[in-house]
């Protein structure tokens, strides 16, 4: 603290402070001034800062305190920020420019990865760096794009391939049944037999397209406005009445068990063809035995299971054997194409539903399940 009182013509009377400070006004006011402090044998100049008072007599007082410390504690933290600023922006930009750096690379490393996929080479994935951050979430996506991508290419190929040998063998039967009818004699009973034969082979080649324009018809999501409350009990019921006679000629017992009233939104007549589907299957590959088709519900679900005694096909099969033009014979010499099962998940999938075959010890248990109707 400083203090110092002076006499009305500015004469120093009592104080710690050698003289009046030089300019200070004669008012009573607040004022800053530099105050001289000798230090050894050297004068400092330090701020001050105070307050002016008349009291009678004219006499002056002076009340204040060296700032000094003040000053110099402000000083040192301007210069503090200063410098942290300084630094953090050095930070900031050479933390910013590593990261960028580093951003470029992984974004570089999706680029290359693109370009090799779309040169051919489809087997190939974006790497990952194990950080669970944005990057490699990305890089997870697409590397389970891809890899969905490459499964569909290789069902293409193998379609194609399958489809090149399922119509090569009755298209090869039909040009030589048409040769056969065109050099038998007109009135020959071997020309009129070559001509039905050809014609059942052409059948079964448009069956084969049919089926598989139905299935790109539903998996496209067209005819979904054509639904209506279906009760599933009545299309087994009649499946069952149309099918009994061929299962009993085949040495089959056709049974039907059903609960009343249970009722999903579809298409009745896909309804019906993805059940005749499954009873054609069942009629084919079953051998004999009974031939099971339930009807019942379960929690809010429609349940439509056909269950045969035969071989049954192995678990590790269940799910590519519903795929185009899959058949598990390697002769592939039963009657069909192959499209029947992908049919009926075509179906299924078009009225929101799910279609497994399951083991029914022993033969297959295929089961359709849809959401219920509310009664």
């Amino acid at each position: 603290m400083i203090y110092l009182v002076t006499d009305p013509d500015g004469r120093p009377l009592v104080g710690n402070i050698a003289a009046w400070p030089a300019g200070a006004p004669t008012q009573s006011t607040w004022l800053s001034f530099a105050l001289e402090r000798r230090a050894g044998d050297r004068v400092e100049i330090h701020p001050a800062r105070g307050r002016l008072f008349i009291i009678p007599g004219g006499y002056r007082l002076l009340v204040g305190r060296d700032i000094s410390d003040a000053a110099a504690f402000r000083s040192q933290i301007r210069s503090t920020l200063l410098w942290a600023g300084l630094i953090a922006l050095g930070v900031g930009v050479i933390g910013g420019t590593v990261m960028g750096r580093n951003l470029l690379r992984r974004v570089e490393q999706v680029n290359r990865t693109s370009e090799r996929v779309m040169a051919g080479n489809l087997s190939d994935r974006v790497p990952l760096r194990g950080t669970s951050d944005e990057f490699d979430q990305l890089a997870a996506n697409l590397n389970r794009m891809l890899d969905q991508i490459e499964r569909l290419m290789t069902a293409m190929r193998e379609v194609t391939d399958d489809v090149a040998h399922d119509l090569k063998t009755p298209l090869s039967r039909l040009r030589t049944r048409l040769e056969q009818a065109l050099i038998e004699p007109a009135a020959a009973s071997g020309q009129s037999e070559a001509i039905r034969a050809a014609i059942d082979e052409a059948d079964r080649l448009l069956a084969t397209f049919n089926a598989l324009l139905s299935i790109a018809e539903l998996e496209s999501g067209a005819r979904c406005d054509q639904t209506e409350p279906v009760n599933l009990s009545e299309i087994a019921r009649s499946a069952a009445e149309l099918y009994d006679p061929v299962a009993e000629e085949r040495g089959f017992v056709l049974s039907v068990k059903t609960e009343p009233d249970v009722t999903i939104r579809g298409d009745r007549h896909l309804l019906s063809q993805a059940l005749a589907n499954l009873l054609d299957n069942a009629l084919k590959y079953a051998g004999g035995g009974e031939i099971e088709v339930r009807v019942s519900s379960s929690d809010g679900r429609a349940v439509l299971d056909v269950a045969d005694h035969g071989p049954g096909v192995p678990e590790a099969d269940r799910e590519s054997v519903f795929d185009r033009f899959v058949r598990l014979e390697p002769s592939r010499t039963t009657p069909g194409n192959g499209l029947g099962l992908s049919l009926v998940r075509a179906i299924v999938r078009r009225h929101d539903g799910i279609v497994t075959l399951q083991d029914n010890r022993p033969g297959l248990r295929a089961r359709l399940e849809f959401t219920m109707l509310a009664s």
